[in-house]
């Protein structure tokens, strides 16, 4: 649609023209359940908004996405709605000063997970609904003024089927047929939300004396499908929420402002949670049906802890356009960390930060579409894609540097006064930029410039020099930047020096905090030290930047890695080798030997599950062709030592299991995981639930080895909407042309799956083990995508042109047709050409990897 695509400039002067006083919406979904044939297409939608306009006789519009408007009423006056409704926008002509519009609507139930998702559980065929709106996705539910900085309070009436349960932001009742819910504080579009349907409802309360002597009363809930109730482990979610509250109580100064908090774990949901007030809503996936080892539960746990501190940062207080979208993300994902570190039980989340979420900013810095952390935002579907690594654990790791280089004491007390000047309101970066200068004293313009408007990521190497009795004689740091964005940056910055123990231990013997600027810095206060045998240049991971290794730290760490006793300084030596890898500094291979000699004395057990996934890239990418086999049957043999001798029933055993079966392709391999999922094979301890057949099954399935027969059986086993996803991607998986081009077709040729399945019939279709199988559609891929960017919705078009690019089909000819690509379609839509752009960098950086693999001399760095 025409108007589809809102940009920054019709917003900006759509909210210098607007004030926004109000909304009810009235939705009936009674469709849901009711139509009949089983495919209810619509649910009708009536809104009322209340609005000023400061230039009367102005004209402006509101958004809708809906397949048609039955009724258009502007201050009394019926408007044709055939006149007035092009289907993304609803003209105002001649405005008073004071409006009222009123749209009848029949908006659409969604399948791609943005809108109203509609849900059928295949297991009791209950209909299970709820909404996802970010960025701009009201519009598909309700007539709105769609953007960040037209808030307004908000009341939501819901018919629903009879039986069903209704939520939304605020408190609701059922009188009459009808849940009506209490009006919102003043919210933006995007985190309104409605969920209904006959969830699994829990509840329990938050009580809190505050420091005037009032008591906070919090009343809370948490829901699921019913088929997931068994498994769901609401005391902890509860116990997660009560801390965090606890946590944002002592740290903000402001009570908690949105009423009640329910958390709602649906299913189908493309993003981790969305925090509307309120309601938050989560993915299902959260919900763990087998046994799966503490680092799932921290990663939950850090999504709760997210998406509570956005409850202040970015719905109290909300960014005024996507440009500044790190004033909620950055902000969230850094409390995130911080809450879990300081509330939980999971003390070492600062190390999983460092190693997991740093790995997903790291790459994003160094694609050709990096930008800075402030953004520059044109329109919608820019805003869609800069929900990435920058904005989430860049922005997050600079807050980090921010606290580091303030202090943590200023840097709260400057949230404090943020959060009270600018309570239901919007800002940009200078606002809070303002408040952190009142409370520091720094200057935060220089700061801002270096780390928020700027890109790319810079690279702090060590340089020791001795003297003659073997002592530092002078300790260095030297700074790097890449040629495209040439920004050298004030880091503070620890540097640890390390040392073996008689016992045979790499411990931290000195460290010293530092102000490193400009090309090179001295760090006076380790002169005189022993000599060092590692010197880590990031030591407790306080600035953002890639660690460099001198060569003696390099040689350490190929023979001692697994003796370094601190776990965030261990977790920050595989971060450093994995990007010397990606770099092509550090040849595939030898990460992947580093990792099968030293990841058994890993004790994080997030850490661990890491180098699995580095590991398997690491074979799968930037490995030379030719070696691959030879790496298969290493990393293969490897996982299945480890496993055999990890403590029975252990996380690091499962672990391991799963990272078995990742690898698993010779006929040994496979013979022992179809022997597992038998029970004709036993691994001491190893408990083989419904998830692990499934992980063990898809090896089987992508070898040949489990036909449709043998799926579909495990589905009957297992009929259950997760228990359909996996089956779907196992079926994609399989060696044949006929099932990819039947997956090919469903995906890309076809609207008939939803989101979920999708994801799983991509995630299925590319198998390492068969290349040759899916060479054919490199040219289909590119004949394909603007027509899917076209017609599909943009959740969609994404996954398929990230999803489906030929990555596997790693040789310059995919880059030139790539780049013939590129060059033929200047024209296509910025956010597509955008995603060509990166998956083209991701090729071009395995290619460099595959090379430097194959120059090595085959000699693993420990035994250079």
């Amino acid at each position: 649609m025409p108007g589809e695509n809102l940009s920054r400039d019709e917003a900006r002067e759509r909210a210098a023209l607007l004030s926004v006083d109000g909304y009810d919406v009235s939705l009936d979904l009674r469709s849901a359940v009711d139509a009949g044939d089983g495919d209810p297409r619509t649910f009708r939608s009536v809104t009322t908004i209340r609005f000023r306009c400061n230039e009367p006789g102005a004209s402006s519009f509101a958004d809708l996405i809906a397949p048609s408007v039955t009724a258009v009423s502007l201050n009394g006056k019926d408007l044709d709605p055939s006149e007035v409704f092009d289907g993304s926008r609803i003209a105002l002509e001649d405005l008073a000063a004071e409006n009222e519009l009123i749209v009848d609507a029949r908006c659409a139930y969604s399948r791609t997970g943005e809108g109203m998702h509609r849900f059928v559980d295949p297991e009791d065929g209950e209909v299970y609904l709820y909404t996802q709106y970010e960025p701009a996705d009201a519009r598909r539910v309700f007539a709105d003024f769609e953007q960040p900085d037209l808030k307004a309070p908000f009341r939501f009436e819901v018919r629903a089927p009879e039986g069903w349960t209704v939520w939304s932001n605020g408190a609701g009742e059922l009188a009459d047929g009808v849940w009506r819910f209490a009006e919102t504080k003043p919210i933006s579009t995007y985190i309104t939300c409605v969920v209904a349907g006959p969830y699994h409802y829990v509840t329990d309360s938050y009580e809190r004396v505050l420091e005037d002597g009032a008591r906070l009363e919090i009343p809370l809930g948490a829901m699921c499908r019913k088929g997931l109730a068994p498994y769901f482990e609401a005391d902890d979610v509860f116990l997660i929420t009560k801390q965090g509250l606890d946590f944002f109580h002592d740290h903000f100064d402001y009570p908690y402002p949105f009423g009640k908090y329910d958390q709602a774990f649906v299913p189908e949901y493309n993003l981790g949670a969305m925090e509307n007030p309120g309601l938050v809503t989560f993915r299902e996936e959260y919900i763990f049906r087998g046994k799966v080892t503490q680092a799932s539960y921290e990663a939950r746990a850090n999504v709760i802890l997210h998406e509570m501190a956005h409850m202040w940062f970015g719905d109290l207080v909300t960014m005024e356009w996507w440009d500044d979208l790190w004033l909620k993300e950055s902000f969230a994902d850094f409390m995130g960390t911080f809450a879990n570190v300081g509330a939980t039980r999971f003390a070492n989340a600062w190390v999983t930060f460092a190693n997991r979420r740093k790995a997903w900013a790291y790459r994003a810095d160094q694609l050709p579409s990096t930008h800075p952390i402030t953004a520059d935002i044109r329109d919608l579907q820019d805003a869609k894609l800069n929900f990435d690594g920058i904005t989430y654990a860049k922005g997050a790791s600079v807050l980090k540097q921010l606290v580091a280089y303030v202090g943590q004491d200023a840097f709260l007390e400057g949230a404090r006064r943020y959060f009270k000047r600018n309570a239901y309101g919007n800002t940009r970066l200078g606002d809070l930029l303002s408040v952190l200068e009142e409370t520091s004293g720094r200057d935060m313009a220089a700061w801002a410039r270096s780390w928020l408007q700027t890109a790319g990521v810079n690279s702090l190497t060590p340089q020791v020099l001795l003297d003659a009795e073997g002592r530092v004689s002078e300790l260095a740091v030297l700074q790097e930047a890449p040629e495209s964005h040439p920004e050298l940056r004030p880091h503070r910055v620890a540097v640890g020096l390390y040392r073996r123990t008689p016992e045979g231990a790499l411990e931290r013997y000195a460290r010293v905090e530092a102000d490193v600027e400009g090309a090179r810095t001295v760090v006076p206060h380790l002169a005189g030290a022993e000599a060092p045998e590692l010197v880590l240049v990031n030591d407790d991971d306080l600035t953002y930047c890639k660690i460099r290794l001198d060569e003696t730290s390099l040689a350490a760490l190929g023979e001692h890695l697994g003796a370094v006793t601190d776990p965030l300084a261990r977790a920050l030596c595989w971060s450093a080798l994995w990007n010397m890898t990606r770099d092509a500094l550090l040849p595939a291979r030898d990460f992947v030997d580093l990792m099968l000699r030293h990841a058994a004395r890993e004790s994080d057990i997030g850490v661990l599950q890491m180098l699995h996934a580095w590991a398997n890239s690491a074979l799968v990418h930037y490995a030379a062709p030719e070696w691959r086999a030879t790496g298969e049957r290493l990393l293969a043999d490897g996982a299945l030592a480890e496993l055999r001798q990890a403590e029975p029933g252990s996380e690091h055993q499962l672990a391991w299991a799963r990272f078995f079966a990742t690898v698993a392709s010779g006929e040994a391999d496979l013979q022992l995981l179809r022997g597992l999922l038998e029970g004709t094979d036993k691994i001491d301890g190893l408990e083989v639930d419904q998830e692990l057949r499934w992980a063990l099954l898809e090896p089987l399935a992508a070898q040949g080895v489990a036909d449709e027969a043998v799926l579909a059986a495990e589905l009957a086993r297992d009929d259950t909407a997760s228990g359909k996803r996996h089956q779907v991607r196992c079926l994609a998986a399989r060696p044949s042309a006929a099932v990819k081009a039947q997956a090919w077709a469903q995906v890309v040729e076809s609207d008939a799956l939803s989101n979920a399945l999708v994801g799983a019939t991509i995630a299925g279709f590319a198998q390492p083990s068969q290349r040759e199988l899916t060479a054919p559609y490199t040219q289909k891929y590119f004949a394909a995508i603007e027509r899917v960017w076209t017609d599909r919705s943009i959740q969609i078009g994404m996954d398929v042109v990230q999803g489906l690019f030929p990555s596997l089909q790693d040789s310059p000819e995919t880059l030139d047709a790539t780049d013939a690509w590129l060059d033929a379609h200047k024209d296509a839509a910025p956010a597509l050409r955008r995603l060509v752009f990166e998956a083209r960098d991701d090729l071009a950086r395995a290619l460099r990897g595959q090379a430097c693999d194959a120059a090595t001399s085959g000699q693993s760095l420990a035994r250079q």
